[in-house]
């Protein structure tokens, strides 16, 4: 089986649907991977930590029987794909019916990795509670960064400085790694 990994178009998308470890494991099963150029730049991830991985860097991506990605393909990407391939990522397909389609009308497969169910059986498989964490913690961050106060309670020779008040709505998730995130700041 051959997998390719897409080097992510969309402005501000920083992320890359495999890993270098997951790469090796993929390979470690008797895939062959192929990552575009580039892929995982954005995340902090050089082509040669890929290569080194075992993995070919190419463009040529139309060719895979599985085709991993982060967001939805576009029109342009869609044009490029082969008939009968299979296409993981994240979707939406509730929110993009006429992409979904497209790709039933092409016999592409696609499994939105947003809707498989959040059980103890596929836990290893929860792209969404990884997306939320992440998104839990860079909010805070943000806060912190953006308050006129200071997160944690200062104490100095000069006198000592209240900490700031925060209020996190939610307890999902991204809520939970918010308040660990916002505890671990003071």
């Amino acid at each position: 089986m051959l997998i390719a990994v897409r080097r992510e178009n969309t402005p501000g998308e920083n992320r890359v649907a495999a890993t270098p470890q997951t790469v090796e494991a993929f390979i470690g099963r008797g895939c062959e991977v192929v990552v575009e150029p580039s892929a995982g730049t954005a995340a902090g991830i050089p082509d040669s930590a890929f290569v080194d991985a075992g993995a070919r860097v190419s463009g040529e991506i139309g060719d895979a029987d599985l085709l991993l990605i982060v967001g939805p393909p576009g029109p342009d990407l869609l044009t490029g794909l082969r008939d009968g391939m299979a296409v993981a990522g994240f979707l939406n397909p509730l929110g993009n019916p006429e992409l979904i389609d497209t790709m039933a009308r092409r016999n592409i497969t696609a499994i939105a990795v947003e809707t498989i169910p959040r059980t103890t059986l596929a836990q290893s498989m929860d792209a969404l509670s990884s997306q939320a964490t992440a998104a839990g913690y860079a909010a805070v961050l943000l806060a912190a960064s953006t308050t006129p106060r200071f997160f944690p309670m200062l104490v100095t020779a000069a006198g000592t400085v209240p900490p700031a008040m925060v209020l996190i709505l939610c307890v999902g998730v991204a809520g939970l790694q918010a308040i660990a995130t916002a505890r671990r700041l003071g």
